[in-house]
């Protein structure tokens, strides 16, 4: 993105991601119209400028398309979410796939290419620790997703219900889900209390791994870093939506996860509003 003023109106989709030098996520700034892909935009040079996001007061399901009112899941219609692969109940609950035993929970094929393969099963810092699952095609895009400075493999399986298996086991042990008002303010943790962090979590979970599990856990203890761009991170954050906030305008401060972080401690999560139509410029 040159250091001109940019501007573009689409449907907002997730934030696209890549890890660039130094360990450093690379944003890109991701819309559609209605179903086909825009030109992405480069968003990390954009941080400490100005950036400005109105909504039109439209919405388009991101699987279909069509104009609606409510978005339900990363921006589906109510349809939608009840009938599409990307709403299977196993990507929530990765323990109910079935897809390995040749039984289908909504899309035979999708859940082929997408469940029955291999998958880990890992410990991430984000602002604590937590376990989590994922296909390993998806590393490191999950763990940015989630705003992780840090992750460990756990285990390594061949397919998602065994992962998701083990997950559960270690539920008694560590929590599951990403904590956003602790992992925001952390912003880029000291990389060595990150280490030592995940380190101590993985030991702690080889003790407690029930014993049906041990041929899969992984002996591979890299601790892979994460450092996300921007040069402040607010103690105290305060989510803005555009539901409540039609324009959401001021200083991008900092990118993590898949939330903006602007100046005064305001934060969008940008996956949250997929689907939502709007103008924005960046300047």
């Amino acid at each position: 993105m040159s250091k001109g003023n940019m501007e573009g109106e689409g449907n907002i989709r997730k934030l696209k991601s890549a890890i660039g030098p130094e360990e450093r996520v690379e944003y890109s700034w991701s819309t559609a119209d209605m179903l086909a892909p825009l030109e992405r935009v480069s968003l990390s040079e954009a941080i400490g400028r100005t950036v400005r996001i109105e909504h039109t007061g439209k919405i388009h399901c991101t699987v279909t398309g069509k104009s609606i009112r409510k978005t339900y899941g990363d921006g589906m219609s109510y349809d939608a979410f009840q009938s599409s692969p990307l709403a299977v109940e196993s990507i929530i609950h990765p323990e109910r796939s079935r897809i390995h035993e040749g039984i289908a929970l909504r899309d035979a094929a999708w859940e082929e290419a997408h469940h029955n393969q291999p998958h880990v099963v890992y410990l991430s810092y984000t602002g604590g620790v937590k376990v989590g699952v994922t296909r390993t095609t998806q590393i490191p895009t999950r763990w940015i997703d989630q705003g992780a400075s840090g992750a460990i493999l756990l285990a390594e399986t061949p397919y998602r219900q065994l992962a998701g298996l083990i997950e559960v086991a270690m539920k008694a042990e560590f929590a599951d889900k990403t904590q956003w008002r602790a992992m925001l303010p952390a912003g880029n943790p000291d990389a060595e209390a990150v280490q030592d962090a995940l380190t101590a979590a993985k030991d702690h979970a080889f003790e407690h791994c029930p014993a049906a599990f041990e041929d899969f856990m992984s002996e591979d203890d890299t601790v892979h870093r994460i450092q996300y761009p921007g040069g402040s991170f607010p103690e105290k954050v305060q989510s803005v939506t555009l539901e409540k906030e039609p324009v959401i305008e001021g200083q991008l401060c900092a990118i993590k996860g898949q939330y903006l972080i602007f100046d005064g401690g305001r934060v969008m999560n940008v996956r949250r509003h997929s689907g939502y139509r709007v103008r924005w410029s960046f300047s």
